[in-house]
């Protein structure tokens, strides 16, 4: 038996604490705040945007899991305790953030916005359509969505490029790597999918000096950025003012530095940038759970946890 503490901010946690009491019978649940209990008893936490310095009072804990991929408020947090970090490998949580990159990049790829805009107008005009091995996008982010992501698109037939922090290599994606290979990556890059972690090393590194080394005169004729990883990442200031003076196209933002997006924000209503909700890939408790729970028997029997954050890197 085991105490695993729940502890959520900015979802609904009564779905989570279903799926682990009904899967987990044997083990105590309890959801922060109101039921947490005696710190020193917690073996596990499972959270998503815990306050800061609430795990440094669990004092034997075994493993942290994040509930979501995303696990930058987590090794943000100076007062984190020096246990393993487990982020999320889920077959379902791949999937969606598949399915959102590949319509998104079919959006620009098949100038979407233009016919969407055209309609409201009432205009029926047809457009060059050049085909996808024609048209070259760029993953940042070789971890698991990325490389997923990567290989989807290159089966539907485009000229897909990743860079990552260490060299990696994927069967029909051509990699680049390191500051060194940043360059050459973004000047072969016409659609720029953003999938990396927030690290030091990677906050705001979506900027304007980046977005003017992209292959504007390409296929599509304009780049395009799509960030569907994280917020931190992203100058919006820079997205705008790269959108005006032409560096970029088109944006499609599913994070921000500050979520919600601030009603005040310009993006909202530039007419060259979709949003959405911080919603490409939500993790689901009836296929998240199963993944911990068995992440938890393993580290109950002696066996290595697996898909361990390093904090470095965020991978």
């Amino acid at each position: 038996m085991a105490n695993i503490l729940l502890a959520v901010i900015g979802w609904d946690p009564k779905g989570w604490e279903q799926r682990f009491r009904a899967l987990a019978p044997q083990h105590v649940i309890r959801v922060w705040p109101e039921q947490a209990g005696d710190p020193s008893e917690i073996d596990y936490a499972c959270v998503w945007n815990p306050p800061r310095g609430l795990l440094a009072t669990y004092l034997n804990l075994k493993a942290i899991f994040s509930l979501g991929a995303g696990v930058d408020d987590l090794l943000n947090d100076p007062r984190m305790p020096p246990v393993p970090i487990v982020r999320i490998v889920d077959t379902d949580l791949s999937m969606r953030m598949n399915e959102y990159i590949l319509l998104q990049v079919l959006s620009c790829h098949r100038r979407q916005r233009l016919y969407d805009a055209q309609q409201r107008e009432r205009l029926w005009r047809d457009h060059e359509q050049p085909p996808a091995s024609e048209v070259s996008v760029g993953i940042m982010g070789l971890g698991e969505l990325g490389s997923n992501a990567a290989s989807l698109l290159h089966r539907i037939g485009f000229k897909v490029a990743g860079w990552s922090r260490t060299p990696k290599t994927l069967p029909g994606v051509e990699t680049f790597s390191g500051p060194v290979g940043l360059g050459g990556f973004l000047r072969r890059t016409e659609i720029l999918v953003s999938l990396l972690p927030a690290t030091p090393a990677t906050r705001g590194i979506l900027n304007l000096d980046l977005f003017r080394k992209l292959k504007y005169n390409g296929a599509l004729r304009g780049a395009y950025l799509i960030n569907a990883g994280r917020g931190a990442l992203q100058v919006d200031n820079d997205i705008i003012e790269a959108l005006d003076e032409g560096a970029l196209a088109g944006a499609i933002l599913d994070v921000f530095p500050t979520e919600p997006l601030p009603l005040a924000s310009p993006l909202w209503t530039h007419p060259k940038v979709s949003i959405t909700p911080h919603n490409a890939a939500n993790s689901q408790p009836h296929t998240v759970v199963d993944y911990i729970l068995r992440q938890i028997d393993r580290c109950e029997f002696g066996v290595p946890l697996q898909h361990v954050i390093d904090r470095e890197t965020g991978y």
